[in-house]
Parts: C-alpha cells; structure tokens; sequence
C-alpha cells in the first residue's frame, strides 16, 4: 500500500489533473501515467547501466541514442515541443522495444498516447519529477500502480492483488531457483514472480564485492558476472514465460514495462487464460511461482479438460494447471487461501490428497491475515510442492509477523519471522540445527518455569488483596498500597517474561508433520492443527477460597440491608 501520504497527496492531484485534462476514463488515466513514470524511469536505468559500462570498460547501446528523445530533454522544453517529440518520436520508439515480434511490441501494437493538451503533459512531468520515483523502494514504485487502481475502485475485486514485495523474494527463496531453469508465472499481474526469480539467479551469480543490500535486505548492482555467456543469454531469451488474461492490456503493459526496467529486455509476457482450453502446455517449466487470483468469474465451458471441470473456484484450478505445468522434479511455491489447507468439498480433500499422495508437499507456510491488506484481509498460506516425488513427511512453519503491522497502513516494525523462516527451511534436514534448536528451547522452558510460577503467586495475591479493598473500602490505605506494589511487580514480572516467551514461540514456529497424521486428517494442512502450543497455566482461586468470600459479601450485604432499614425507620 502506499503509506505515504505526501506520495498519496501528488498522485491524487496528477490524476485529477488527468481527469480534467481530457482523460475521463480511469483506466486511461492509469495507462497514460504509467507510460510516462516508465519513460522517466527508463532514462533513469540508462544511465546507470551507461556508467556502469564505463566502469567494467564494456560497451553499452542506449535505447535513446538520440539525447532529445530523453526525458531530461523533452521535458525541458516548451510543452508544444515536448508534446511534438513525445506522440511523434519517443512514443513510437518505446513500443518497439524488445524487437519485432516480442511480446512488449505484441502488447503495445495498439497502444496510444493520449494526452492531447501540451501544459498538461508538462504539469505531468513535473509531478513524476517531484514523486522522486528512483530513490523509493521497488515496493513504492509497485505501490503507486495499486493505488492508481484503487482509484478504480477495482484492485482485488476479481481476487487479484499484488503480492507483497518481501513475500514473493521469501517465496523465490526457498524455491532457490538456478541459472539454466525455467519458470512460469501463469497468473503474472505485474510480474513481481519473474522479475524476483530474474533479480534472484542475479544475485547468486554476482561476485559479492560487487553486490550492494539496501536497509531492507534486498541486493543491487546486479551484475551475474559469474554467469557465462550461455546461461546470461539463457536467463534472458527463455528462462522466464509469464501470463496474464487482463482483456484490456493494461496490466500486460504495465507488468511488460516492469519487465523491462528490471533489465529483462526481450520479457515473453502473453495474454492468455491459463485456465482455458486453449492454454495447453504442460511439462515444460522446472519452477512455478504464482499468487493466481481466489475468486473471480469464470466460463466453466472453457475449462481445459486436464483440470476438474466440475470444480468452479480458481484457487484449486490454478493448482492442477501448475502440476501441469511442472516437469517431474519440478517445484512450485504458490499463494493460496487459507480454505485450501482445511476445506472439507470434495475438490478441496482431492487436491490437498493429490499433492501429498501423488507428489512431494515440501511446505507449508501459514502466513498472517493481514499480509494483503488493505486490499484482502483473507488469512493465506504459502504450498511448497515437487511434482512426481513421494512425500513422507511436511514441514510447516507458523507465521505470526511479517515485518508490517497487519492492520490497512501496514506501517514498518521491528518483528519479522521472514529471516528465521528462511534460515528454518534450508537447514530443516540438518540434524545438528534441529538439535541446537531443541536445546535452547529446553533452556527458555527451564528458566521461565520459575517466573510462571512466581506469576500465578502474584496472581493470587492480587486477587486477595483486591477483595480485601472491596470489603475494606476506601479507608483501608494498606490494602491498596500493598495491591498497587503486587500490581507493579506483576507488572515487572511481565516484561520480565515477555522476551523469553517470545522466543520460545520463535522456536516453535517450525515443526514436522508426518504423512500418515495428515491422511487421517483429511489432508488438513492447517498449521494450528498440529502445532504443539505449551498454554500457560491460568490462575484459578479454589473453590473454598471463592465460597468463603461469597460469604462475607452476603454477611455484608445483610449488613447493609439492616443499616438501611434503620435509617428508612426512622424517616
């Protein structure tokens, strides 16, 4: 989401700029004001790339080799002029990027340049300037299209969001992906999938003096100068297959243009219902990463006859398809709602058996309810699966933070499983981790102990010297000092606790599943079903306790009563 409201402030009024300035078609407003950030950003990755050819002494070809068709010049001259080059000059040339016969050239075949007034292409400009687009994260610069779309009032209404920017590189994480395999995104949107895997195989090629982590982790300056020429060209031409069925292209643009300014310069992004029957690949792709849409309609006559054609909801169509997909051995990290892990529909209890039974479920990640607000406040689960490989057993991991608050401004915090999740999954079969794990447990369970049980003390005092000010009432001052001093050391007692208990559930966030449990569960693969939760015990006052302090209440309230039968006597 785009928290920044200064952010929020100028993007609102470029669009009503739009709007007022002949683009009375939300989606006309989205699609103009995406050309013109990716033109921006365009010049600004040109000259980065430009330098850092000068740098390794290697050559580089600009796409604008004609400096007036860069931004930085257009721009900066008088708006007829700026107007004249744009529709007449450096539009054409950007829908031809990506050479003839490309799928960016495909899309972009009949796209236009609709800005029409000179002084709004202008005012256009100097507010993208003024949105600094470069120096925010790629998060920010995938933020500003959701929150155009949320001006439509259409973003996640057919079940289609765009995933989180940390989600999808934990996802390609874990899924490790290697210079020479192929992945396929069948539900792209904006390609976050294929530009991560992209960034990803990068990043793992890249000599790391020359890499660069920002604050939040992710890699710059990425180079693959360990890649050889085979796998670079591999990586760039056929490595990566995405598709989207948006009729109205926008979002094929958008993601094509995403494509592009990531370095993925010849990106093969098609239009096509995956779920149809026209779409009929299958065993080509050696990963598959997708977050495909949970809801939505769908044309049940247009179903491909490899999937359940009885079944209506996409979420488990999707699933089929990518086993369709895969070659044997191939593996998928895939978004799915929270009813696919526990739902009791037949289609429900026939995947998740297919999965286990049929293939390796490697994972399951249950992930937070608020990781896709504010546009789904759906609980969503992350499946981990290698096709044709027998499963013995499942590995879950409970996620309970993020590394956002889970509530619509999911603003920054300091709580995050993601790095525990990803350290837990590569050493899940390493017996000394486990170990090592299970012994600083032991230790957290040992020492807090004590404390809990100090804590039920306390509880019961509090309790005593509560009822003791209730029956003593305000003129009792020892009662209540002695109940703010237990108060206090409770509260002590808390903060006392709070970080060892915090760790604990860190520890216990991960855990195995054997096959034969999940089977006679139905294949439930809803973690709070299996793990194993140690519940602190609760205070309890005894029964004698609470008995003989019901009666003095009664002994007072009879007290009462008498009192004020004598003041009513003598009225």
């Amino acid at each position: 989401m785009l928290t920044d409201s200064t952010l929020r402030s100028k993007v609102d009024s470029l669009w009503d700029k739009l709007w007022s300035g002949g683009l009375p078609n939300p989606l006309d407003a989205v699609e103009q004001l995406s050309y013109l950030i990716f033109l921006k950003r365009l010049e600004e990755i040109e000259e980065d790339r430009e330098r850092t050819a000068k740098l390794r002494k290697g050559k580089y070809t600009p796409i604008f080799k004609d400096k007036e068709l860069r931004w930085s010049h257009w721009s900066n001259l008088e708006a007829e002029k700026s107007l004249k080059i744009v529709k007449e000059k450096v539009f054409p040339l950007m829908k031809e990027l990506g050479g003839e016969g490309g799928s960016f050239a495909e899309q972009m075949e009949n796209a236009e340049f609709k800005i029409k007034r000179p002084s709004l292409l202008i005012e256009a400009c100097r507010l993208i300037d003024e949105l600094q687009i470069s120096s925010q994260n790629q998060d920010v610069q995938g933020d500003l299209y959701e929150y155009l779309l949320s001006r439509l009032n259409i973003s996640g209404e057919n079940g289609q969001f765009r995933t989180p920017r940390h989600i999808i590189r934990m996802m390609v994480q874990m899924i490790d992906p290697k210079p020479g395999e192929k992945m396929c995104d069948p539900a792209a949107g904006t390609c976050g999938f294929p530009v991560n895997f992209y960034q990803y195989v990068l990043e793992k090629n890249t000599d790391s003096k020359v890499l660069v982590y920002d604050e939040d982790g992710f890699p710059h300056k990425l180079v693959g100068d360990k890649l050889t020429k085979e796998q670079n060209v591999f990586l760039q031409n056929e490595a990566i297959t995405a598709y989207d069925n948006d009729s109205g292209m926008t979002m094929l643009r958008i993601g094509s243009m995403n494509l592009i300014l990531h370095g993925i310069t010849s990106p093969y992004f098609k239009h096509t219902d995956t779920l149809s029957k026209a779409y009929k690949e299958e065993r080509l792709y050696d990963i598959v990463l997708a977050n495909p849409p949970f809801k939505g309609a769908i044309d049940a006559s247009d179903i491909n006859p490899t999937l359940p054609t009885k079944c209506k909801k996409t979420e488990l169509l999707f699933l089929h398809l990518f086993l369709r997909l895969l070659e044997n051995g191939g593996r998928a990290a895939v978004i799915v709602p929270d009813g696919v892990l526990f739902g009791s529909q037949q289609a429900h209890i026939e995947i998740r058996k297919k999965l286990i039974e049929e293939n390796r479920l490697d994972g399951v990640v249950s992930m937070p309810a608020g990781v896709f607000r504010p546009y789904a406040g759906v609980s969503t689960a992350v499946l981990l699966f290698t096709k044709g490989a027998s499963t013995e057993k499942v590995w879950f991991y409970d996620m309970e933070h993020d590394g956002f608050s889970l509530d619509d401004k999911r603003q920054k915090t300091s709580e995050s499983d993601l790095p525990d999740l990803i350290e837990c999954w590569r050493n899940r079969f390493d017996k000394k981790f486990a170990q090592k794990r299970e012994k600083r447990l032991a230790e957290l369970q040992e020492k807090i102990a004590p404390l809990k049980k100090k804590r039920l003390g306390l509880l019961s005092e509090v309790n005593r010297l509560t009822f003791e000010q209730v029956i003593a009432g305000d003129s009792e001052e020892k009662a209540q000092a002695a109940l703010n001093t237990d108060n206090n050391k409770l509260g002590e007692l808390h903060q006392e606790i709070a970080p060892i208990q915090n760790e604990i559930n860190q520890l216990t966030r991960q855990f195995w599943v054997e096959k034969d449990k999940l089977k006679a569960n139905k294949y439930d693969l809803s973690a709070s079903r299996y793990r194993e939760i140690e519940r602190d015990e609760v205070f309890y006052e005894m029964p004698s306790i609470t008995l003989e302090r019901l009666s003095l209440l009664e002994d007072m309230a009879d007290r009462e009563i008498i009192a004020l039968k004598k003041i009513i006597d003598k009225i």
